[in-house]
């Protein structure tokens, strides 16, 4: 019997690699070129993969953003998305900033906490909290987005028990939004208001936000301009407290040059790809900036007249934002050591680079998408001093060492300067915002990557580096 098996296409003719480099803080640039040795005594000593974590650039990004907000006429509180990184120094430096962070589970709570960012400054997202973290969050006096009436009064009676009130923002959904499963519905919306009315010793309403995915500033400054309404309504029903219009994360971060980007959209294709991979969907890597997106939205033209600014600031509305990926940006990259290169180029075209690793520590948070910016190539043995050959590329994929078949860091074919070699090191530029964690895995009893906390300070000296956590 025949056992048919699966046949990949293979391009008539090899196709050229296309260049995407990654863009690069300058204090990125400064290791790569002068601190290069201690990367690698940093790889050989905790492993690879490495994540390499950078607090400074992530303060650098909190100064801008707020700029960004101050720069609009508004008041917005910034809440870290912890999901998009579990490093410890991120906290730290949230707590050192004054601003906060936003959590979805007990674990998460505890840790802002332990960071020193106290209660007050913590949102707690995610929708149908269970009761031990309500009551966590009660007991530390943090805001609670709620998602349904159910929850809203679970919440209530934990207030009761506690003898303490509950900060609470009704996550409602916006017009046209009724197949989400985030927020409540109008009438939910309405019933929510009247249970708050109703427990006014145990909930304290101040405000509400909403859920929306993607990227679009009209989008978010439309929604923001309905949560106003809902705010102006809800004082009108008794909620004086209700001054809070929490416009969630969904601001952008730019990891190429946007001609290329544009570039690589018009020229991509499967043949680009290992095993001619058809993906269907990528992050805008070359899209907007956030510190524009803020712009954006803050200057939004509302109800065809004033700006939404302008409106927040003559109802007396503050902004809440929860960004996760745009305060990660730039402020750490990853590391891998090459562990074996297959050169198939005469049978397929193009190599296949074996990294001591996964993709599991690497990885998009889109699904089906591959982390398309470039990765670097570090040389280790005696070519690394000698230059490449003009236009001499050595086109390649990156691969995990798990017996997994889709166990790919890099499906795209990269045109390396020179080729890989066993021993050599990879650094994928980027990647704290969610790719380090969201989709990490012990997979083959591996353990999970360690984080190298890096501090620059003014240049003057070596970068000081700990483990995070310690």
């Amino acid at each position: 019997m025949l056992i048919s098996r699966p046949v990949f296409e293979r391009p008539a003719a090899a196709v050229r690699p296309f260049a995407l480099p990654a863009l690069r803080h300058p204090a990125v640039s400064a290791l790569l070129a002068d601190h290069r040795a201690l990367l690698a005594e940093l790889l050989d000593g905790l492993g690879s993969p490495l994540h390499v974590v950078l607090p400074e650039v992530f303060e650098e990004n909190v100064a801008r953003l707020r700029r960004a907000f101050a720069g609009a006429g508004v008041t917005a509180d910034v809440l870290f998305a912890k999901k998009a990184n579990k490093a410890d120094c991120y906290v730290r430096s949230a707590a050192a900033l004054g601003i906060g962070v936003d959590v979805a589970s007990a674990p998460e709570l505890v840790g802002a906490l332990a960071g020193g960012v106290p209660g007050h400054r913590i949102g707690i997202s995610g929708p149908e909290k269970d009761d031990a973290l309500h009551a966590l969050a009660v007991q530390h006096g943090c805001l609670v987005a709620v998602d349904s009436v159910g929850e809203l009064r679970r919440l209530a009676a934990t207030a009761r028990t506690a003898r303490r009130q509950a900060r609470v923002l009704l996550r409602t959904r916006t017009a046209g939004q009724s197949a989400s499963r985030f927020g409540l519905s109008a009438a939910e919306r309405a019933a929510a208001v009247g249970v708050c009315a109703e427990r006014a010793d145990d909930l304290v309403l101040r405000g509400f936000s909403f859920h929306l995915g993607g990227y679009s500033t009209t989008q978010r400054a439309t929604a923001a301009n309905e949560m106003i309404e809902h705010c102006l309504d809800a004082r009108r029903r008794g909620a004086s407290s209700a001054e809070l219009v929490d416009i969630g994360g969904g601001l952008p971060v730019r990891y190429v040059e946007p001609r290329l980007w544009d570039a690589f959209l018009a020229q991509n294709r499967p043949a680009h790809y290992h095993a001619a991979r058809n993906f269907q969907d990528f992050y805008p890597y070359g899209g907007q900036t956030a510190d524009r997106a803020v712009t954006a939205i803050m200057e939004h033209r509302v109800d065809g007249a004033e700006s939404l600014s302008a409106k927040a600031g003559r109802n007396g509305i503050r902004f809440v934002v929860e960004p996760g990926r745009a305060l990660l940006d730039q402020a750490g990259f990853t590391l891998f050591r090459v562990q074996q290169v297959d050169d198939r180029r005469d049978a397929d075209g193009y190599a296949i680079v074996t990294v001591a690793g996964s993709s599991f520590s690497l990885s998009e948070q889109w699904f089906n998408s591959d982390y398309l910016p470039d990765p670097l190539l570090l040389p280790t043995g005696p070519e690394a001093a000698a230059a490449p050959a003009a236009d001499a590329l050595f086109p390649a994929c990156v691969a995990g060492a798990t017996c997994l078949e889709s166990d790919v860091l890099t499906w795209r074919k990269i045109g390396f300067p020179r080729p890989v070699c066993r021993g050599d090191h990879l650094v994928y530029l980027n990647t704290a915002g969610y790719q380090m964690d969201s989709n990490e895995s012990p997979f083959h009893d591996a353990p999970l990557p360690r984080k190298a906390v890096l501090r620059l300070g003014d240049g003057s000296g070596p970068p000081h580096w700990r483990l995070d956590g310690v």
